[in-house]
């Protein structure tokens, strides 16, 4: 036999060896992971309660908002989309104006954790309009695809909000992964007209980014988990790479106020400035703020 055939013959085993076990191991870590992170395993998971009750701040945030929905509640009509067979739930409050802003929140989290950022909106003339993604609140849905299909939800959105409510000039204030949905609709080729801006908190330059971040604040192994939940994520349907905000950002045209805080330990600093150079929009500004943890800049910088 050939001695070159033999060596790649025992390499190919040793490796073997090596990685069959450890997939063995892994694959069982990596589906607990993605279920538990990324997949609406029950009805009540991501449901419209506070999402993390052991958050002095979070739980602030949350009845602050809910203060605002009650105050606010006889301007508010309870309105749904459809997309993709999915029935998607949303609530809008109409203060006579011609312009709207659509609140999407991040991961975990409900409509109603988007009351919260509504009051600055309302004071600039804005209707409000807060959706559940789906498989969050009372949309439906089972899988995040952080960004990619949630992004042509809010198309649907966009749509209702021209053909039914006859806004044409609609901005995005976008939390976290909630942005990963306003940049797909913002860099594509027949973008929205209407779509006049966006004011984000907290962008990350890609998903396997941040969430990696998330599984080195959780003590969780990377390798291969990170890449096996990647895997997961793309079979679902997410475009991980080429919809990643820093390929997105460069196709971007419209107004983009950045916000950002220099304790986030999610989207990093050093990424937020690389992310903030590759925008190409002639009209964007980044604002940095020196206390507040990730999505927790306004409780921090109230008047700010």
């Amino acid at each position: 036999m050939d001695p070159v055939l033999i060596v790649v013959l025992c390499v190919a085993a040793v490796i073997a060896l090596l990685v069959v076990p450890m997939l063995i191991v892994t694959l069982p870590i990596a589906k607990k992971v993605y279920n538990h992170t990324l997949v609406r395993t029950d009805q009540e998971k991501w449901g419209r309660c506070c999402s993390d009750t052991t958050n002095e701040e979070q739980v602030q945030m949350w009845n602050t908002g809910c203060q605002w929905a009650e105050k606010y509640k006889n301007n508010m009509k309870e309105v749904s989309v459809e997309n993709e067979g999915l029935k998607l739930f949303g609530e809008y409050y109409d203060f006579g104006s011609d312009k709207c802003v659509i609140v999407l929140p991040g991961r975990c989290e409900s409509l109603m954790y988007s009351y919260y950022f509504a009051e600055p909106y309302r004071k600039a003339g804005c209707n409000v309009l807060v959706i559940d993604a789906r498989a969050h609140g009372k949309s439906d849905g089972i899988y995040t695809t952080v960004g990619t299909k949630e992004g042509s939800d809010v198309r649907e959105w966009i749509r209702f909000l021209e053909n039914e409510q006859n806004i044409h000039k609609i901005y995005f204030h976008s939390l976290c992964l909630g942005t990963g949905a306003a940049l797909v609709v913002m860099s594509q080729k027949n973008a929205p007209d209407s779509v006049k801006g966006l004011i984000t908190e907290g962008c990350y330059t890609s998903f396997r980014e941040v969430y990696k971040q998330h599984m080195v604040d959780d003590n969780r192994p990377l390798f291969p988990v990170l890449d096996m939940v990647m895997m997961k994520l793309r079979i679902h349907g997410a475009k991980i790479s080429t919809h990643a905000p820093i390929r997105l950002v460069k196709r971007i045209k419209q107004p983009i106020l950045f916000l950002y805080s220099r304790k986030d330990k999610f989207s990093l600093p050093e990424k937020s400035v690389k992310l903030f150079s590759s925008c190409s929009s002639e009209d964007k500004k980044l604002i940095w703020f020196d206390e507040g943890a990730h999505s927790h800049i306004r409780i921090n910088n109230t008047e700010k």
